[in-house]
């Protein structure tokens, strides 16, 4: 290589994920009055009566804060956090224990342009809205509630305007991937932090689902690399996405195109519905590596730990034990650190360290939680430059510390 691509191919984050996690998701509530296809919580109208109370949530809170600094992004979601009454209040006490606060609501008549504006007051940084199609009849049919895609347009500029910073959430099922390129212009012609597209982990409503194939999830990554040269791309449930970011640095520093890693009819169908798009490199975002139970932390309605929400195995409860002790001393979370225990073809890939497949994916296809995931297409040691992208990753990666 003529010059290493350097560590910014891969964002890490700045504290020792075996001590605090990045980001910490607290489903305030699985109340919702929508029915989406592919919630995973099965959401229903009503709140569950063991909820967190509003003092438990404060102690939880307060948890969140006490981990340290830089401290962990803090993400209020459901079911639609909007249910809360006590909303306004937590995203207050979070900004006074100097949290960054971020919530994540359903777009239903309880998100006014009033709500919106509190929320800014309040402390709240940043809102992530739901986006399924390119137009109301694909998303509404998604989300089973008509009118709702052009509410979320509603508050999208709502949002915009009172300060809030944004990000797009887009489920990638078989039935609406042909919309992807549609819904990539609808999001970069207006304002956004990022969009997201999250790979279906069945479980909840989901497991109903048609999931895209290993392949065509494969074709669907490198189409998101492709559109990162114009916007902001993650995904949520995709974390072969930095293997792709890896590899597509690597064949950029050697001069080869993308079709030497064989890609399908799908991705050639998405890049033709995307033209035409703009170029340039100075809008691509490194991904950042975190994954379940490593930078990553789910606390459920009733104070159960998970290492994520998509992966139903609890490993305490806030109610009886601080979360940051279960966040470094759980066995599951500390397995969950440790490339090592990997099992299947993510134990023995070359990107592990940076990749470590859907540990979420890997639980509801076998129940094992460290087993391979099933929808990474990826053969190990079948990429075609292994000598450079032993720099890269040496470049890339700081030494495992499974914690």
């Amino acid at each position: 290589m003529s010059a290493q691509p350097g560590p910014k191919v891969i964002r890490r984050p700045a504290a020792d994920v075996a001590q605090r996690p990045f980001i910490v998701i607290w489903e305030t509530t699985r109340a919702c009055d929508l029915a989406c296809k592919h919630c995973r919580a099965a959401a229903m109208p009503e709140r569950h009566p063991e909820e967190l109370t509003p003092r438990e949530g404060r102690d939880l809170i307060d948890q969140v804060a006490e981990m340290g600094s830089p401290p962990p992004l803090l993400v209020l979601t459901g079911g639609d956090p909007m249910k809360r009454p006590d909303l306004l209040d937590l995203v207050t006490y979070g900004t006074s224990r100097h949290l960054p606060v971020a919530f994540a609501p359903s777009a239903t008549p309880l998100l006014s342009v009033d709500v919106i504006e509190q929320l800014h007051r309040a402390g709240a940084v940043a809102l992530s809205l739901s986006l399924d199609g390119a137009t109301a009849e694909e998303h509404d049919a998604f989300r089973g509630v008509p009118g709702v895609f052009a509410r979320t347009l509603a508050v999208w500029d709502a949002a915009v305007a009172a300060g809030l910073k944004i990000q797009i959430n887009t489920t990638v099922t078989r039935s609406n991937v042909g919309a992807l390129p549609g819904i990539a212009h609808l999001v970069r012609d207006r304002r956004v932090m990022a969009w997201s597209a999250f790979f279906l982990v069945p479980m909840g409503r989901g497991a109903a689902l048609a999931q895209l194939s290993p392949e065509d999830c494969e074709d669907v990554l490198h189409f998101l690399y492709d559109v990162g040269t114009a916007m902001p791309v993650k995904t949520t449930e995709g974390h072969h996405f930095r293997r792709v970011v890896a590899e597509r640095a690597v064949l950029a520093e050697q001069g080869v195109a993308a079709s030497t890693l064989g890609l399908g009819a799908l991705y050639h169908a998405l890049r033709v519905g995307l033209e035409p798009w703009s170029e340039g490199p100075s809008r691509r975002r490194s991904p950042m590596d975190v994954n379940a139970g490593r930078g990553f932390v789910f606390v459920s309605h009733i104070g159960t730990v998970h290492p994520s929400g998509f992966l139903p195995l609890a490993a305490g409860s806030v109610r009886r034990r601080p979360l940051g002790q279960i966040y470094r001393e759980s066995p599951l979370f500390r397995a969950l650190r440790d490339p090592a225990q990997l099992h299947g073809r993510c134990g023995v890939c070359e990107f592990a360290a940076v990749c470590g497949g859907s540990r979420s994916r890997a639980f509801a296809a076998t129940g094992d939680p460290l087993s391979e995931d099933p929808l990474c297409a990826y053969v190990p040691g079948s990429f075609p430059f292994p000598g450079e992208l032993t720099q890269l990753m040496e470049a890339t990666v700081r030494p495992s510390q499974p914690g």
